[in-house]
């Protein structure tokens, strides 16, 4: 059509005019409608085409890499951080709706900026971005760039100078955030001690069975927050007294949590109970002891499971692949956040777990839904967790967002649905009586803590221009 358009100009040349003219100059201007009409002839490259739906692939790929690898709760929380900032910040140089987190997050700069004689793809430079950070974070190194290099290979074929210079800029965007957090402290929380166990006090925490593992990051408190002021901003209040007496409040709890395990295993299968306990055990490690053998079942964290569910209210709300992204971040900042809060408090409380007591004073043979996870008790890690990713989703999807979580379906378990954010982190939360691994308080102050700290999130993080 194009051409067909330059041709009927040319026909409409008075050439009679032209021969007045020298012959040099006419060759000059032949040449020059040759050239128009080539250039407009001259096929256009197609555009890399980037869905939310990418994304959440890559951010799925990711989890399935952490479940493979097997990272403890806190751990995994800082590998959903980084990368979504990554790719979070590059979504941010083309899109006016979103702010920089620089200068909010802690120690966090501006990223490179960018060159603007480059034809950018910044759907895939966010990819880019984050799975080499992604890439970074996890021991399977290979699985992430079997990935990435599927999608390099693809998008290559497409438009290989779009791709190069998305790519270019995506993975400068990736070494400005892994020098970042190359400097929140993980790497010195390696070489520091082995959490030292108290035998003389009855009121502190003991290897669990089945593996008496050792208490996991004593020192995640040391961790650089990401943007709550301190890991110790959020503690919560105390928890009753350690007491054996039968009328004080901490032995109430404890009988509580034992009595509750005895009903549960009454009801057998049926119980509903039993379903919330499985549905949000969440332990990314469960060993099994049959006679000489032992295998262990790998699952997601508390953490996965709430990114799930960003990934359920991204989708359901059919968010573009800046909401998209936006929601991952904020949803990954306030857990981590939560995960520095809590492990703060579990290693300064130092609680006895239910188990443990159980089987000492009441009944030595009881053993609880779930399997007691090797740190100590207080607060519980999925109510504080699960307060503080509600918070930032309810904020972002909105009160009484229904939804059905078929997170678990890949572990074998059903799915359940909940009408709001804070309907599901309720349950999450009561999951850890049922499951018999932690006491009432550990639960309700659990879930009030992480609350708090999700209001603090959204009040004091502007990543919108609308706020």
């Amino acid at each position: 059509m194009e051409k067909l358009k330059f041709m009927n100009a040319i026909n409409k040349i008075d050439i009679p005019s032209l021969k007045r003219e020298s012959s040099g100059l006419k060759v000059l201007f032949y040449s020059f409608l040759l050239f128009i009409v080539l250039v407009s002839c001259k096929k256009e490259k197609p555009t890399i085409e980037i869905t939310q739906d990418n994304y959440h692939q890559a951010v799925d790929k990711i989890t399935e890499v952490m479940v493979h690898d097997i990272f403890s709760p806190p751990v995994a929380s800082r590998i959903y951080n980084y990368p979504n900032i990554a790719a979070y910040e590059v979504i941010c140089k083309s899109n006016a709706a979103y702010q920089t987190l620089a200068g909010q997050l802690h120690g966090f700069t501006p990223v490179p900026a960018i060159d603007t004689t480059k034809s950018i793809n910044f759907e895939v430079a966010a990819l880019v971005a984050y799975l080499e950070v992604g890439k970074e974070l996890v021991f399977s190194e290979d699985k992430v760039e079997s990935y990435r290099d599927s999608l390099y290979g693809s998008w290559e074929k497409i438009n290989q100078e779009h791709f190069n210079d998305s790519k270019n800029y995506g993975l400068l965007v990736a070494k400005h955030i892994k020098d970042w957090l190359a400097t929140d402290n993980y790497a010195q929380t390696r070489t520091m001690p082995k959490f030292s166990v108290n035998t003389e006090d009855p009121a502190r925490w003991q290897p669990t069975p089945p593996d008496y593992m050792d208490g996991i990051e004593p020192h995640w408190r040391e961790i650089r927050t990401s943007i709550i002021d301190s890991a110790s901003q959020f503690t919560p209040s105390k928890h009753p007294d350690f007491s054996l007496e039968k009328d004080t409040p901490f032995y109430k709890e404890l009988t509580e949590t034992y009595e509750v395990g005895l009903e549960i295993k009454k009801e057998g299968e049926t119980s509903e109970k039993l379903e919330i306990a499985q549905f949000w055990d969440c332990n990314p490690y469960v060993s099994t002891h049959k006679g000489h053998l032992m295998f262990a079942t790998k699952k997601i964290t508390p953490g996965a499971h709430w990114i799930g569910i960003c990934k359920i209210a991204s989708k359901k709300t059919e968010a573009d692949f800046a909401k998209t992204i936006y929601a991952y971040t904020k949803t990954s900042i306030a857990i981590a956040d939560a995960f520095i809060s809590c492990w703060d408090e579990k290693y300064r409380s130092n609680l006895i777990r239910p188990e443990t007591l159980i089987n000492q004073h009441i009944d030595e043979n009881w053993e609880p839904v779930l399997q007691t996870p090797p740190f100590p008790e207080y607060t519980s890690g999925h109510s504080v967790v699960s307060g503080a990713a509600s918070t930032v989703l309810t904020e972002i999807f909105g009160d009484n967002f229904a939804f059905n979580d078929d997170t678990e379906l890949k572990y074998g378990l059903p799915i359940r649905s909940f009408t709001s954010f804070n309907q599901a982190a309720d349950e999450a939360a009561i999951s850890r009586l049922y499951g018999g691994i932690h006491y009432r308080a550990a639960i309700d102050l659990g879930l009030d803590q992480g609350r708090e700290l999700g209001k603090f999130v959204v009040n004091k993080l502007q990543m919108t221009t609308n706020n």
